[in-house]
């Protein structure tokens, strides 16, 4: 309970630091950051909606990576210009929420194997696991084309060059992360993210989908 205590009292520091700047857009009449702000303050929500949405436990370390990324990229990224400031900021956000995403499917193709809903090697639970990641990447970068359209930012930086390097970044982070989903059901290694997979399985067995 501590632990969630703590937690909970950064994401509360986040999203106040988000109103400030919602606030200070207002009064600066700076409509592009106004936008921002509001879509990442909405976005921190998201992990919570989907517990509840879907009565699932989400570990508290996921949903403060979750968090974190939206936090980095659309307000320390682009409002604050960290994207501009510091040339591996975008390689780096990319590289891990690619990580993320390709646990996340890893996890959902498992729960499926586990509830013998379907039939499968560890080897295509990993590679589905891998493309999943890489489809939200994907998806990331039309996300980011629209909000440069419609709102005139920059997310995309220098174009082509940019999104080929986010998508390389994606690739690398969703490969690593599907390599260790496979170690996982191998049985071939104990490590952090393998923890964190034990307990979303653990506290989330009663799962139907």
């Amino acid at each position: 309970m501590q632990a969630k205590r703590i937690f909970e009292i950064i994401f509360n520091i986040l999203r106040i630091t988000l109103v400030a700047a919602a606030v200070t857009s207002i009064f600066y009449a700076s409509w592009q950051n106004l936008s921002i702000s509001i879509l990442a303050l909405v976005l921190t929500f998201l992990p919570t909606w989907i517990e509840k949405k879907y009565s699932i436990s989400i570990p508290l370390d996921i949903e403060l990576v979750i968090i974190l990324f939206i936090y980095a990229s659309l307000f320390l990224g682009e409002i604050n210009k960290f994207y501009i400031k510091f040339w591996w900021w975008d390689i780096a956000l990319h590289t891990f929420s690619a990580v993320a995403f390709a646990l996340i499917g890893f996890i959902i193709l498992f729960i499926l194997f586990k509830t013998n809903k379907i039939t499968s090697k560890p080897i295509w639970i990993a590679l589905f696991s891998f493309c999943f990641s890489v489809a939200i990447g994907s998806i990331w970068e039309i996300f980011e084309f629209s909000v440069d359209n419609f709102f005139g930012t920059n997310m995309q930086k220098s174009g082509l060059v940019d999104t080929m390097w986010d998508m390389i970044s994606n690739c690398i982070g969703a490969a690593s992360a599907s390599l260790i989903g496979f170690a996982y059901m191998k049985g071939s290694q104990r490590s952090y993210l393998t923890k964190v997979i034990g307990y979303f399985i653990k506290n989330n067995s009663n799962i139907k989908l």
